[in-house]
């Protein structure tokens, strides 16, 4: 039985699993393309249908999906040309898969309920391999009666769909969330760095760390792949774990709250990104740790 239609903004690295796990859920999907072309056809095969304009979009859907990089991104597509705000039916359903800013999503999710729609914040968590797989985890900022209608949709794609809190919980939680795998990601490459500038043996540093409480999910999609010359291990942005943890630090000062740790692992990030590695993934850390302290880590063929 073909559920409702939902409507698909993003269909980028994680948007392209969660989309084609609605089409096999039974949902329609109709999506609005902006930049990369590539990863269409097997949507396009599966049932989903490319709208021409947002209120194409929106026709008839139950709900529509927003899964871009951040705030300024969101709010383009809800105030800018052909925007998503003007074109909203009453009672339309948004859910804002994103991380963003949670001070941005408060304006959005107001000008949203003037028209009589509702905005929930549901934001991510995992990687682009779940969501593929129809595994990812997902924390809702949401009153009780708007969870429950956006639960069924979500769970197309997410393996947990977490009630989190009122609206706006969601976003900061999720800031909180990548605050702690960043801060996490900086300090393994500078101890690895440490580690390979004294010698050690960094198999040896894998297999000791992976044994104990400072083992981490992080340690070894970073670790583990990078030993084999690998810095796919953990697919996400080098640059957007910048932007994250920038969000951070405004959430933290406009508690306000110390946020001593996140400020210098974001400034670890700035550094790699100044180094030209912004778009490479988490990993690369290393590979700016190796310019700054002058040390080998990554394995290359044939050096």
């Amino acid at each position: 039985m073909t559920r409702a239609t939902i409507g698909f903004i993003g269909l980028g690295m994680m948007g392209h699993g969660m989309a084609r796990n609605l089409l096999r859920k039974g949902y329609g999907v109709r999506f609005a393309v902006h930049r990369n072309r590539a990863n269409l056809q097997d949507l396009l095969e599966a049932g989903a249908v490319e709208a021409g304009s947002r209120r194409e979009l929106v026709a008839g859907a139950e709900a529509v999906i927003l899964c871009v990089t951040g705030s300024p991104q969101v709010e383009n597509i809800v105030f800018g040309a052909d925007g998503l705000l003007e074109a909203a039916p009453p009672g339309l359903l948004i859910l804002d898969t994103s991380t963003a800013e949670p001070a941005s999503t408060a304006r959005i999710r107001e000008a949203f309920a003037a028209r009589g729609c509702c905005y929930v914040d549901a934001p991510l968590a995992r990687t682009p391999k779940e969501a593929e797989e129809g595994r990812l985890n997902t924390m809702v900022g949401a009153d009780t009666a708007d969870f429950e209608r956006a639960r069924p949709i979500l769970a197309a794609f997410c393996e947990n769909v977490i009630h989190v809190g009122p609206p706006g919980h969601g976003h900061v939680l999720k800031l909180i969330n990548n605050m702690l795998a960043m801060t996490t990601a900086a300090a393994i490459a500078e101890a690895v760095a440490a580690a390979a500038k004294a010698g050690l043996s960094l198999h040896s540093l894998y297999q000791v760390i992976s044994a104990g409480g400072v083992n981490s999910g992080i340690f070894r999609m970073m670790v583990g792949p990078m030993l084999e010359g690998d810095l796919c291990g953990l697919k996400f942005a080098i640059a957007n774990a910048q932007k994250d943890l920038r969000y951070y630090t405004h959430l933290a000062e406009a508690l306000p709250t110390s946020a001593f740790v996140a400020e210098a692992a974001h400034q670890s990030f700035v550094q790699a990104a100044n180094l030209g590695l912004g778009d490479r993934f988490i990993a690369s850390l290393f590979e700016a740790q190796e310019t700054l302290n002058g040390v080998r880590i990554v394995p290359r063929s044939g050096a």
